[in-house]
């Protein structure tokens, strides 16, 4: 973990407090006089003040699909192009809800998606069309629009130059509907008010001492809550400005810092190690950045990079529910994510009760695993979870006896430290996503090889979790590995990141007396167990090997990660 002490400075706000903006709507139109650069997109920039108008044309735009038989969602299914930024702004000033659908979903869970948070409108482009191709998206056809179509721009044109529309805003509303992954079944959308973002934006810009002497690369999807909460608004909230890149390449980060005058970076997952994958040059730490701050991006990992750039890491964690933050402070021990807003803690999630505190051995190891680890959690009368939208039974088990359950496994210190050891054995999180077992097994359930299915997370050498499937064949059946590969490349619904990493082909499965597979079992075995187990070697599969085994062991160990593969 890297810290800097001139960079961080804890604070807690759960709402917007007095005197400052209480909704996004707010802090939109107070950039309406701003002649600075707000928004830079390739070649292209706006000035705040022009982003406003953007905004606000695209505001009338939504309103005219607004109804009173129907939530006013807006799905949006874009990459990172400036107009899901406008998009943004238009969506605050109508109070409206933006959806951020995953266009690395396919098929019927796509469809499943947009339907489910009943869209109103929907935003795409032209590359996403054949993945709607053919569903019933519950939005009309009038209510939906494809970026680069004249109709759009038409449309969009016939609103310049107007006024803000004269909207009341209910802060408490949904603003952002962020699909979160639960437990079991399909993802949940997690609802954040705009009185949430409006307490959050300027925290971040605050803590950040982001200015609009800033400019701020962000590069994370915005379908994910680091990419809206971490960049556009904290950006919005210290007038600094925000450059995009329509999709994360680690080859272009550093030239694009350099390009955009870049001071600040955020990040999610893997993108520290993506960047550090990239050849050496002389001329890496000639840059402008003052720091990049996000999450997981692994306590090694953020050392090599301020080693290699110059450039100071913060690594937090948060969950997009809001239920529990963790902050690195000057103070916290290496390893350590920080500690969390008051009423953190890690719990038995089978009984309730505290888990003990860490005890490490000389050399840094986690002596008591079994007596430390439990899922980190919250307590408190505010747990700042605005719930799933129309899921009530996955927002109950959220907050189940009035505890926040993040569903990730972890260790505290005597001094209330937070360690992160990844998903319970239910989730994983793969490239800073969340997903469920459930949902893999579903598609996998149908390859005709197979008579059972397991999947579950095993760790990644850097940060979060690689995908481990085990199978138990049919009778007579033997394992094709060409085959398996085509079976998922025709599988429509199957996402792009959830390909399994390693199959494991079982004579087979641990399973408890009510004939339940023992997943925490097949987790501590991972690769390293007696089954014969096939890595994903480009589009194919091949049959691991014996070394191939212990250079991920001398991987992990590298990264000082080893004792994940005792404890999973």
């Amino acid at each position: 973990m890297v810290n800097n002490n001139a960079i961080f400075v804890l604070s807690y706000p759960a709402r917007a407090t007095k005197g400052a903006a209480l909704n996004i709507a707010d802090l939109v139109l107070a950039r309406a006089d701003d002649d600075a650069v707000g928004l830079r997109a390739g070649e292209q920039s706006w000035t705040y003040r022009e982003y406003v108008d953007e905004a606000i044309a695209r505001a009338h735009v939504l309103l005219s699909h607004r109804s009173d038989d129907k939530p006013f969602h807006i799905g949006v299914l874009l990459e990172n192009v400036p107009d899901y930024v406008f998009l943004l702004g238009a969506a605050a000033i109508t109070g409206g809800a933006i959806v951020g659908i995953n266009p690395t979903r396919r098929g019927s869970g796509l469809e499943r998606d947009i339907r489910h948070t009943e869209c109103a409108v929907l935003v795409t482009e032209e590359k996403f069309l054949p993945l709607l191709d053919g569903f019933d998206t519950g939005v009309s056809a009038d209510a939906t629009y494809v970026i680069e179509s004249d109709r759009w721009r038409g449309t969009v044109q016939e609103h310049a130059g107007k006024a803000a529309p004269s909207v009341e805003i209910d802060e408490a509303a949904p603003f952002l509907l962020i699909f979160t992954s639960g437990t079991s079944g399909e993802p949940k959308a997690s609802i954040c008010s705009q009185s949430r973002l409006a307490g959050i934006a300027p925290m971040i810009a605050r803590n950040r001492q982001i200015t609009s002497d800033d400019t701020l690369y962000s590069v994370m999807p915005f379908f994910h809550a680091n990419g809206i909460m971490s960049g556009w608004s904290a950006a919005l909230a210290g007038g600094a400005t925000l450059a995009i890149r329509r999709r994360f390449s680690a080859s272009q980060f550093m030239p694009d810092v350099r390009k955009y005058g870049a001071t600040l970076a955020n990040y999610v997952g893997k993108v520290i190690a993506y960047v550090l994958a990239t050849p050496e040059s002389p001329e890496d730490r000639e840059n402008p950045l003052r720091f990049v701050y996000g999450n997981e991006g692994g306590a090694l990992n953020c050392r090599r990079f301020e080693e290699r750039f110059g450039c100071p890491v913060s690594d937090s964690y948060g969950s997009s529910e809001g239920g529990v933050s963790i902050f690195a402070t000057p103070d916290t021990p290496p390893g350590a994510l920080g500690q969390g807003v008051p009423g953190s803690t890690v719990l038995d999630p089978d009984t309730g009760q505290p888990k003990d505190p860490a005890v490490f051995t000389a050399d840094g190891r986690l002596a008591n695993p079994d007596e430390a680890i439990g899922e980190i959690a919250r307590i408190a009368d505010d747990l700042e979870f605005e719930g799933y939208w129309n899921d009530p039974e996955a927002q109950q088990e959220k907050t189940r006896d009035g505890i926040f359950w993040t569903g990730d496994l972890g260790y505290r210190d005597e001094a209330g430290f937070l360690y992160l050891l990844g998903r319970n054995s239910d989730w994983m999180r793969v490239d800073g996503e969340n997903m469920a077992a459930a949902t893999i097994e579903g598609v996998m359930a149908r390859f005709p090889s197979a008579a059972l299915v397991c999947a579950y997370g095993v760790p990644d050498v850097d940060v979060g979790d690689q995908i481990m499937l085990a199978i138990l064949l049919r009778d007579g059946e033997s394992f094709e590995p060409q085959a398996f590969a085509r079976f998922l490349h025709e599988q429509p619904d199957l996402g792009t990141k959830a390909l399994p990493r390693y199959v494991r082909i079982c004579e087979e499965l641990p399973m408890t007396s009510s004939n339940k597979i023992l997943t925490r079992q097949l987790r501590a075995e991972s690769w390293d167990c007696p089954d014969p187990v096939w890595l994903r070697d480009g589009d194919g599969y091949r049959l691991m090997t014996s070394h191939d085994i212990t250079t991920l062991r001398n991987q992990f160990e590298a990264r000082g990660r080893g004792f994940l593969l005792e404890y999973t």
